[in-house]
């Protein structure tokens, strides 16, 4: 059955516009899991824009459900990885001057040092994600470095979506969806397992959650947002809805 891992990282963000305590993440999470959320998302930045270190420090102590750490594969991030033992590391790009993720991790430039990561995160009992482009070199590279989980960046679609008027039936919007779908057929293949995730929305969810094989679905920014106006335990309820409707008429 098809998931929702909910990424927190705006509540954080409110939080740290007034350099406070509230509101509080972990109070997040509580609600999300209450809404029915699979797993907790949180990206721990270099910078420390918004999720603290004691935020998953508590967030490891406190939550229910699965916790996905998302992360630079830098020393510093493995070394807080390896001690705090989420059930999931992402590995993702990192940019300082950007306002979210942009891009997929290039793994292919990478290789080497990738699977020493992502060796060091499996002998400390951790599941390695990548997140990266819809793109089949990418995948491969994944595989060769021993990645458990590739998410598949679904910001291409989801801006393909927007820029054609929400039409799910747009050529530009089925060109990206058959990018994703035929990710995800070659993910399978190679034995991991298929995630995705960015910029989705109550809008252009369904087309994603119907796909055959995607194990979870990681959303944030649009289940926060909604939640100002109903409640993040509503908030993902809603989209969990959207997700088991659409998965029950698998394409």
């Amino acid at each position: 059955m098809i998931e929702l891992g909910v990424n927190i990282d705006h509540i954080a963000t409110l939080r740290q516009a007034r350099r406070t305590y509230e509101p509080d993440p972990i109070w997040g999470a509580v609600e999300a899991h209450l809404g029915g959320a699979d797993g907790i998302t949180v990206h721990l930045r270099e910078d420390r824009r918004h999720i603290q270190d004691d935020d998953v420090r508590r967030l490891r102590e406190l939550t229910q459900v699965k916790l996905n750490l998302e992360m630079a594969a830098t020393e510093g991030m493995l070394r807080i990885a390896c001690e705090l033992k989420p059930e999931m590391a992402m590995l993702v790009p990192e940019g300082r001057h950007e306002v979210t993720t942009e891009g997929g991790l290039d793994v292919m430039a990478q290789e080497s040092r990738l699977k020493t990561v992502v060796s060091r995160l499996a002998d400390a009992g951790i599941m390695s994600s990548v997140f990266i482009d819809a793109e089949a070199p990418q995948i491969e590279a994944a595989a060769r470095i021993g990645a458990r989980v590739c998410e598949i960046h679904t910001g291409p679609y989801a801006h393909a979506f927007h820029s054609a008027g929400r039409d799910a039936e747009a050529p530009a919007v089925f060109v990206e969806l058959e990018k994703i779908r035929h990710a995800g057929q070659r993910i399978r293949q190679l034995g991991m397992r298929f995630n995705a995730g960015h910029a989705l929305n109550y809008y252009n969810v369904q087309p994603v959650a119907r796909l055959v094989d995607v194990r979870e679905l990681h959303i944030g920014h649009a289940i926060v947002s909604r939640s100002i106006f109903v409640g993040l335990r509503e908030a993902v309820r809603e989209m969990k809805q959207l997700m088991r409707e659409a998965a029950q008429h698998k394409a």
